[in-house]
């Protein structure tokens, strides 16, 4: 009978009985001579003489219990593993839950007998003593000097800093939540066994070798987020954002090739091109000064400031055009145009009031389409009649539509069923309805 051999890596983890599956509980029955895997019987299947393949009912065996003293009496060698347990899950120290979580000893015993037989046990210190200096032997020629660091952030769960680090947790190294994170959920169920035909056996090693791929993949993806900084992908855009347009898009493109060029040729890459555009863009700018007749740079302060005056200029006479070309007053338009002929002059013009249409009312400036969606897929004239009609490019391409849809089903289309098709004001709808018949986009019923 050997009684020791009840301790394993875990001891509460234990196969199940070979005759009735059922959980094995002390004592129990482990045949001395079937192996490699342990053949382990319940005392009922034993006293039954349960046979299986290889094992036979008069095989040695061995009982196996853990219901003996090791270190003193009245401590078994099962409450003992408890606790060692109850101390690593409750914390040194906290005896008052060891001993709940043990049920069998009060908090004084738990203690006095964990420091007397763990702690201030001669034999246990001398072989700890003993492995620290065989470690420090081992170690002492290339020992790294130990420096202190500051202490990593530790971020509550669904706070802002977890979620600007995407749930990266900097004190553990890892995620909340990895890639691919219900990796193991196919390996839950799998059990080797020694019953096992070839084809299972081999397909049970398959899932395993598929698991292990996957988590290749994962470390290789933590490796790449780590090593390029992409944890905190809000401070990543904002030094994305130092760099110009042209580069910024550039940047936008190569990301996806970050994965095969370290952190550092990567960003060597990138910084190599801001480098060039910037050289680029100097030559564009002392090139301009050569064709312009400049020698020197003071020449080229004033040419850039009087560069920037005419910038100025051209732009408001290119707004002034453009206002004057949807205007339908003229008289209006002459008053405007003497009031700020007088004030570019320095000279207080006088109070003039400007006359209204004939309908009354004042007539809408037209509408600025500059950023608007939809814009680039308008035509000249099209643009020209959204400004007109103030309608956003958006919903002119809408109507548009609609109104083809319409006409290619009947066959023609009349204003009457525009007007039913498009519910906004009846004078835009009459404008765009002539503009597509003009335009040949639709034909009249």
């Amino acid at each position: 009978m050997d009684r020791l051999q009840s301790f394993g890596n875990d001891p509460f983890d234990k196969p199940p009985c070979r005759g009735c599956s059922s959980s094995l509980s002390e004592p129990y029955i482990k045949c001395a001579e079937c192996g490699p895997s342990p053949f382990l019987l319940c005392l009922q299947c034993f006293t039954r003489g349960f046979e299986y393949k290889q094992h036979e009912s008069d095989h040695k065996y061995e009982i196996m219990t853990s219901d003996f003293p090791v270190l003193e009496p009245g401590w078994t060698a099962l409450e003992e593993m408890a606790l060692l347990e109850a101390v690593m899950d409750c914390g040194f120290g906290n005896w008052q839950d060891v001993a709940y979580q043990m049920r069998t000893k009060t908090k004084e015993e738990c203690e006095s007998h964990y420091m007397k037989n763990f702690i201030h046990n001669p034999l246990f210190s001398s072989t700890l003593l003993s492995l620290r200096k065989t470690k420090d032997s081992r170690f002492a020629e290339g020992a790294i000097p130990f420096k202190p660091t500051d202490d990593p952030p530790r971020p509550t769960f669904d706070s802002v800093l977890s979620r600007d680090m995407a749930g990266y947790m900097p004190a553990r190294a890892d995620f909340m939540e990895e890639f691919d994170n219900y990796a193991e959920w196919d390996l839950k169920d799998i059990d080797f066994v020694d019953d096992d035909s070839d084809i299972l056996r081999a397909l049970k090693l398959s899932v395993v070798d598929i698991y292990h791929s996957r988590l290749k993949e994962r470390q290789r993806r933590k490796k790449v987020i780590r090593d390029h900084g992409l944890i905190n992908l809000r401070k990543f855009q904002m030094l994305e954002r130092c760099y110009p347009k042209e580069v910024q898009e550039l940047y936008d493109v190569m990301r996806r090739f970050a994965r095969v060029a370290g952190p550092i040729e990567h960003d060597k890459f990138i910084e190599s091109h801001a480098l060039e555009f910037e050289l680029r863009r100097e030559i564009r700018r002392l090139q301009e000064y050569r064709k312009a007749g400049i020698k020197s740079f003071c020449s080229a302060k004033v040419y850039e400031r009087v560069k920037r005056l005419r910038e100025e200029e051209r732009r408001k006479r290119t707004m002034l055009c453009d206002v004057l070309q949807y205007i339908q007053d003229g008289r209006a338009c002459q008053q405007w145009l003497s009031k700020q002929a007088a004030i570019d002059a320095g000279i207080t013009p006088a109070v003039t009031t400007i006359t209204v249409s004939a309908t009354g009312r004042r007539s809408a400036p037209p509408l600025n389409l500059t950023g608007l969606p939809g814009t680039e897929k308008l035509n000249e004239r099209e643009k020209e009649l959204c400004q007109v009609v103030r309608l956003v490019p958006g919903a002119y391409l809408e109507y548009k539509q609609a109104l083809l849809n319409e006409c290619r089903r009947q066959g023609g289309l009349r204003l009457a069923q525009a007007r039913s098709l498009i519910k906004i004001d009846v004078n835009k709808t009459r404008k765009i309805y002539d503009f597509l018949i003009k335009e040949g986009y639709i034909t009249k019923a």
